[in-house]
Order: structure tokens, then sequence, then C-alpha cells
């Protein structure tokens, strides 16, 4: 039946309706509700409503007030331009992390900090959407097929439910600009699957024994013992300085299988927070570069992500009709998940404790800003993007 069909047999109905008696009633409702299939509660409000063809009055609304002033919408945007562009469930985890260093800043009055602290993620969202934009990015990627120890590392079948840190996802991203001819940088990618810990290395080139050093001095970054490492099918990996390396420390190898992606899941979200989102698609070809790089990763970067950025973990997938909702646990950082464990460092975690205590994240924010600015110069102009072919500018740290 019908849109139209159902309207006419409910102005045929209702003039039945409204006059039969109390057992009649409920025998027309049970006709009707079987004849056009409507739940029972909403045909009682048909039937018992204003006549078929009538306009319902509606009574005079009253527009809310606006509970969030502008005060409060330019210090929220000013957090979130200096914390990265979080989206909204990682910024209102972020704010009672950031509260002692944002009083300091913006002088809060008690009622604008107070909304500070109690607005939802999804009021985040709306006072924030004027400010969203979309960015456009060309990605340039050099992987290539190890073939050497391709059958004797194993794939991972299964997917790790890590319940406590040390099991970790490994990559390269290339910084080749435009060209993917003679040697460039690569930022070597570490993240941690249960905890999102995540460590990053620059190098010239990709060589094996390069790679090598940089995952030793990255499990010696890390506040937990390594367990495990699965990364792609690239040369860079499947070699025997990788495998040896991993054998002296006892970590257990793997790898992915071979074009799909989803495999290095937590690692391939990290190549965009971690590394593009900063360093952008331009060309970086020298020991100067790959110096400057460094000194931002092992310093203010891996604070800044590690001690100050919560991030959120997906809990479960639960399947609604044809939909599949997600559950995400509540967000938190990555040392706190580390502390929680109780498989860190204590000597490491007492000493980033410190520094979370000791460190303004609006100032540190400042300092990667500067030090970008000295990876920017470095880059190889030529063989990098024109900034006519992206279609904004990057969205680094800027200043709030």
């Amino acid at each position: 039946m019908g849109r139209k069909s159902k309207w006419e047999y409910f102005r045929a109905v209702y003039v039945r309706y409204r006059g039969a008696e109390r057992r009649g009633k409920q025998r027309i409702l049970d006709e009707f509700c079987a004849n056009t299939r409507y739940h029972r509660k909403y045909a009682l409000r048909l039937l018992n409503g204003p006549p078929p063809g009538r306009a319902r009055p509606r009574s005079p609304r009253h527009p809310r007030r606006p509970t969030y002033g502008a005060s409060l919408v330019s210090v929220l945007r000013a957090i979130w331009k200096a914390a990265g562009y979080p989206w909204s469930v990682r910024l209102k985890a972020l704010i009672p992390l950031w509260m002692p260093w944002v009083r300091k800043r913006f002088r809060l009055r008690g009622e604008v900090e107070q909304q500070l602290l109690s607005i939802s993620p999804r009021q985040i969202d709306r006072r924030l959407k004027a400010y969203k934009v979309g960015y456009k990015r060309r990605v340039y990627g050099g992987t290539r097929p190890g073939r050497l120890l391709k059958h004797q590392i194993a794939i991972k079948t299964d997917r790790w439910d890590a319940q406590v840190p040390g099991f970790a996802e490994v990559d390269l991203v290339a910084h080749s600009g435009n060209s993917g001819e003679g040697e460039f940088a690569y930022t070597l990618n570490l993240t941690d699957v249960h905890s999102g810990w995540t460590e990053s290395r620059a190098l010239l080139g990709r060589g094996q024994a390069g790679v090598a050093q940089g995952l030793e001095e990255i499990a010696q970054a890390v506040p937990f013992p390594l367990l495990g490492i699965d990364t792609d099918n690239g040369s860079e990996f499947l070699n025997w300085h990788v495998q040896r390396w991993c054998a002296r420390r006892n970590i257990q190898f793997t790898r992915g299988r071979p074009y799909k992606k989803d495999d290095n899941a937590h690692i391939e979200q990290k190549n965009w927070t971690h590394v593009r989102k900063l360093l952008g698609w331009e060309r970086y070809d020298t020991a100067e570069a790959v110096e400057a790089m460094n000194d931002l990763y092992r310093n203010e970067l891996r604070l800044w992500m590690n001690v100050f950025q919560p991030s959120v973990k997906l809990l479960r997938k639960v399947r609604v009709g044809s939909r599949l909702r997600r559950v995400y646990e509540a967000a938190r950082t990555p040392l706190e998940r580390v502390q929680v464990s109780g498989v860190g460092e204590a000597e490491a975690l007492a000493g980033l404790q410190d520094q979370q205590a000791s460190l303004d994240p609006f100032e540190l924010n400042c300092r990667i800003e500067e030090k970008l600015e000295v990876i920017y110069e470095l880059a190889h102009r030529r063989l990098s993007p024109s900034r006519a072919s992206l279609t904004s500018p990057l969205p680094t740290h800027p200043h709030p």
C-alpha cells in the first residue's frame, strides 16, 4: 500500500473509529495496523488526533539561548589549533590534561572553565564546524618487495590481541618529493599496538644496516621492552640485518600480506599523524635535513605525541541490523596506557612524568613549529611538489 493509498484509507477509517464503541475501536485499530503496518502507538496518535486534511495546531516555539558563548569558543579553538587539530573525542580528553597551562595562558573565568570541562564531543564538533576545512594531498610511495627472506619470515595471519605494550608495527615513509631517483630521506616509524606509543627516526636512504641501527635506537628509546614487530614486505625489512637484530633481542618478527595495507593499519595511521601531517610531501635528501628531522623526532615530537596527545582505541564492533557500530574506549595518552599496563620501565616512566609536569604544551608547540620551519628550509624545492598543487596550507602546529 502506497503513501497516498494509506492516507485515503486513514480518512475512511477515521470516521468509523471515532463513531465506534470501545470494542469496535479495538477491532478497527487491529485492522488499521494490519493493513498499513503502522506501529500501534503511532496508529493511536493518528486516529485520536485531528481530522485528516486539517493542519495541526502548533505551539509557539521559544528559541533556546546559546549555552556556550564566544569566549569559550575562542579558547576551544585556540586549544584545538595548538594540539594539532584533533577530533572531538580526543580534544575532550585533552582539555583536562592541559588545563593547568590553559588557566595560565587564557586566565579563564570560573564559568568558562566549567563549560570547557563539561562540553561534550558533539558540541565541540558543532562549535568548530565553521573552522574545519578539508585537505587534499598527494601520496608518493617507494616500497619494493624483498625476496631474500620472504619465505623464512612468517606472515601474521592472526590479529594481535595485545594486552600489554611490546608488540609493534614498523614502516618506512619516503620523503622523495616528485622524484624517486637518487638517495633521499626516509622516516622509520614504529608504533605499539596496545598503547599507541610511537617513535620515529630519520634515515638517509633505506640501507639494511641503517634500518637495523634505527630499530636499535628506537628500542632503547621506548619505555618498555619490545616483544614483536610486524612489517610490510619491503626489502629494507626482509633481510639478514633485521632478522639477526630480532633474534639477538628475542623479538618475534612477522610480516603482513602483500598489497594488504589493513594488515598494518596502526602504523599506516601514524604515518599520517606523525609524519605526513607535519613534514608534508617535500623532498629531503641531505644529511643536514636528516639531522634536523632527528632532532625533532628524538626530543619535542615524541613528548608531544606520547605524553600530551590522548588517543582512542577500538574495543569491539557491534552489528546493529545492516550497520556496524564501533565502540571505543575512553581516550588516554600512550604514557597513561603504559603506566596502567605495569610493564614499563620504572626509571623511564618517572622521567617522562617529570617532563610532563614541567613542560608547557603551548611552549612545546611553539618549539615544534620553529624546528619544522628549519626543516622546511632544507627541502629540495626543485623536486618537491609545488604549493599551487595543494589545495590548502598544511596544518602543522600554529600558534594559538
